[in-house]
């Protein structure tokens, strides 16, 4: 049995995670962190982390960057590997984040969908044939028009998977509208579109001479994030320290 602390656990995806959890019969959810505790969880919440007294397994977290520097201290303290899927976070929590997994197990991911991560790795094969052949690329993102980062932590990962090929020599370019000249062709061209109820759709962009080939992944509910969240808490109990992703997961499994 895999005790599991929910990190985020009144926002959607905690309650998308509870559920899955209460009908899983290898994990149980032994307690929830919130900025707000409406009484309508059957576990404890603590609205804080330090305060958290509760032993478990595993950290799911779908929170905001606000919270995380808080939750790698207590992370850390307690030795309780963690599943860290907020994004949005700075430079300085990144770097936080890399120490902390030299000291408890940490899986980071910026989406946890199976089909995204799949993906991330068909398009480094991808890239490596379409690019050198004068393909420019460019990645398109969606979201509902309640999310406060963009672009999109997964299209920042899909556009660093391409990027790893090229020995990063591409740029990042998010706003063309100051510019007055031909686009170069080391740049990945990165849009975020907000709006409507969409919950998460990405698209990479290979555009050649007479020819176009796109990846597409689109999400339809919350669930299938939260399944990839619930496999990696899974997989993540009991790991030494250490970064860890969600292709450890996925191969892990095959």
């Amino acid at each position: 049995m895999v005790k599991v602390i929910m990190h985020g656990c009144n926002g959607k995806m905690g309650q998308v995670i509870s559920g899955l959890i209460a009908a899983d019969p290898d994990m149980e959810l032994v307690a929830g962190i919130d900025a707000r505790d409406d009484g309508h969880n059957p576990y404890p919440v603590f609205t804080d982390i330090a305060k958290c007294d509760v032993a478990a397994d595993c950290i799911i977290d779908f929170s905001a960057a606000v919270a995380v520097d808080k939750l790698l201290n207590y992370c850390v303290e307690k030795k309780i590997p963690c599943v860290l899927c907020t994004t949005g976070l700075s430079e300085a929590q990144l770097a936080k984040v890399d120490e902390a997994a030299k000291k408890v197990a940490i899986l980071k991911s910026a989406n946890m969908s199976l089909g995204i991560n799949l993906m991330l790795k068909l398009l480094k094969e991808a890239a490596g044939v379409l690019a050198p052949a004068g393909f420019d690329i460019e990645i398109v993102e969606k979201h509902h028009n309640l999310k406060l980062d963009a672009p999109s932590g997964t299209a920042l990962a899909l556009a660093d998977s391409i990027n790893e090929e090229f020995d990063n020599e591409y740029e990042y370019v998010y706003d063309r509208s100051t510019r007055r000249e031909r686009r170069p062709k080391k740049e990945i061209g990165i849009s975020a579109v907000r709006g409507g109820t969409i919950v998460g759709d990405h698209d990479v962009i290979f555009a050649g001479a007479d020819e176009v080939v796109t990846f597409s992944h689109t999400a339809y509910s919350k669930a299938v994030f939260g399944k990839g969240a619930v496999q990696a808490a899974k997989f993540l109990a009991g790991k030494p320290a250490g970064m860890y992703n969600m292709s450890n997961v996925i191969d892990a499994a095959m």
